[in-house]
């Protein structure tokens, strides 16, 4: 099996939902990812330690997807150089407003690159995150082009 050089981390498994959709796109890219629950606040050891051992089983772009207050995108990015693209999570009464916000307000020094709410935002993640990855590999960048022309194929030219 080939190492994975995505990882795909959730605040909560509800999350799952939403973030489901990034190890999806990634999969019709095969590019090899893993998917795990890590939480900022209930399991800080484990997110620390997720994150020290992440470049060294070559990990190279993380995902974070988190709801509520968010933490996670921007508490992972403090931990490490890899570039950590954050999905806010419409868990909570403010329907993720909350986290869009605690996501794309990082204080400047520690960037996370902020992506929409939910869903279509973990499928965003994963597709900008396969765009890293094709600058320095041709395979990543060829399937990437060949699901965009896929993508604009697939659009009719006139409503009916």
């Amino acid at each position: 099996m080939t190492s994975p050089r995505v990882a795909i981390i959730m605040g909560s498994r509800s999350d799952w939902a939403a973030m489901r959709a990034a190890e999806t796109a990634l999969e019709s890219l095969d590019i090899p990812c893993e998917s795990r629950v890590i939480s900022a606040h209930r399991t800080p050891d484990r997110l620390t330690a997720f994150i020290a051992g992440a470049e060294e089983r070559g990990i190279e772009v993380i995902i974070a997807g988190a709801g509520g207050a968010a933490h996670l995108a921007g508490v992972t990015a403090a931990h490490t150089l890899l570039p950590v693209l954050g999905v806010p999570i419409d868990s909570s009464p403010l329907n993720g407003l909350d986290a869009l916000l605690a996501t794309v307000q990082m204080p400047g020094g520690i960037p996370v690159a902020t992506f929409g709410v939910g869903e279509s935002g973990a499928k965003n993640a994963a597709l900008f995150a396969a765009a890293i990855l094709a600058r320095s590999d041709p395979g990543i960048r060829e399937k990437l082009a060949k699901y965009r022309e896929a993508q604009s194929a697939a659009v009719p030219e006139r409503p009916a």
